[in-house]
């Protein structure tokens, strides 16, 4: 029977995450306690090399919402480097749920090699729980102590915020995603920092759930905040709010800018074309699975976060100010 790192935290008297730091990350442990958990892994024989021999030749990609084209490339991307290296993907839908990602992982335990979490919904003792029993990566999730990818919004956000002060914007609203989202928040953090930096005025408007039925209620609450322009969670929101603000008469971009997140496909299609911030979503796919798949064949975990940088698409649904009816 597999010995789990659960039972070695069990048997040394920590917690299960303070056992994956002392494999994984030992320069953030105490050395007396290092020991410990080392001698109750010796007792139980529990050793990251059993994993070879248990392999299952599975690992799972959770993701919060599988209809949401933004995880299109990286369903393909971890699925093609996963193949490669003789891994076979299965592919979960959490529904935006915290309960439902932290339930499907303590179900997935015995049955999978591994795990990749894209844009997980997980809070910090959660996901230092799930590390402790799985070996995993994460997706646009910044973390010290578990190998992560993060599609960096800061060069894409502070180039759009450029460009909106250029077209004469002073006012501009951040529409808000899920609030259980770790990546909402630190986007609406940057927002804020780089919009009072350029001495504008940043309004905050939501949340939302970051689909295209919650942009009518989103485009609702925008058009009466006083802000001329503004940068949604993600592009499904935005397209939402074009298609409300279309309904509405209110005219884009003449009587509201409004920026997307992601460039996910059909953002150009839409009517006007959406300004977005776009990443290499492929390459973060790939690199998520490259580095679980380290893990999986041995290798000790490398833990830390690889930024990839973003930049500003600039298309039809921003424009200046000064073109506004009156």
């Amino acid at each position: 029977m597999r010995v789990t790192a659960k039972e070695v935290a069990e048997r040394a008297g920590v917690a299960a995450s303070t056992v994956s730091r002392a494999l994984n990350s030992p320069g953030r442990i105490n050395e007396q306690t290092r020991q410990r958990i080392l001698d109750a892994a010796r007792e139980l024989g529990y050793s990251t090399s059993s994993r070879l021999a248990d392999r299952k030749g599975l690992v799972a990609l959770l993701v919060p919402d599988v209809t949401n084209p933004f995880y299109f490339d990286i369903i393909r991307s971890t699925q093609e480097q996963l193949r490669t290296a003789g891994f076979m993907q299965l592919l979960i839908d959490t529904g935006e749920s915290h309960s439902t990602e932290a339930e499907t992982l303590s179900q997935l335990d015995k049955v999978v090699d591994g795990v990749i979490l894209s844009a997980t919904r997980l809070d910090e003792t959660a996901l230092r729980e799930a590390t402790a029993r799985l070996p995993l990566t994460v997706i646009n999730r910044r973390h010290e102590d578990i190998p992560s990818v993060l599609i960096d919004i800061r060069p894409g956000l502070t180039q759009a915020v450029d460009h909106l002060k250029a077209l004469g914007h002073e006012t501009i609203a951040f529409v808000s995603g899920p609030p259980g989202s770790w990546q909402n928040r630190w986007r609406w953090k940057e927002f804020e920092e780089q919009v009072r930096l350029q001495s504008l005025m940043p309004i905050l408007v939501g949340p939302y759930t970051p689909t295209r039925t919650s942009g009518v209620a989103a485009a609702d609450a925008l058009l009466v905040t006083g802000a001329t322009a503004c940068v949604a969670f993600n592009d499904l929101l935005a397209i939402g709010i074009l298609q409300r603000l279309r309904q509405r008469g209110v005219r884009v971009p003449d009587d509201m800018s409004v920026v997307g997140c992601d460039d996910i496909f059909g953002a150009d299609f839409s009517a006007p074309p959406l300004t977005t911030i776009a990443g290499d979503t492929e390459h973060a796919g790939r690199l998520a699975a490259s580095r679980l798949i380290a893990i999986l064949n041995g290798e000790p975990p490398r833990p830390g976060t690889t930024m990839i940088p973003t930049h500003l698409l600039v298309r039809e649904s921003t424009g200046p100010v000064a073109v506004r009816a009156k």
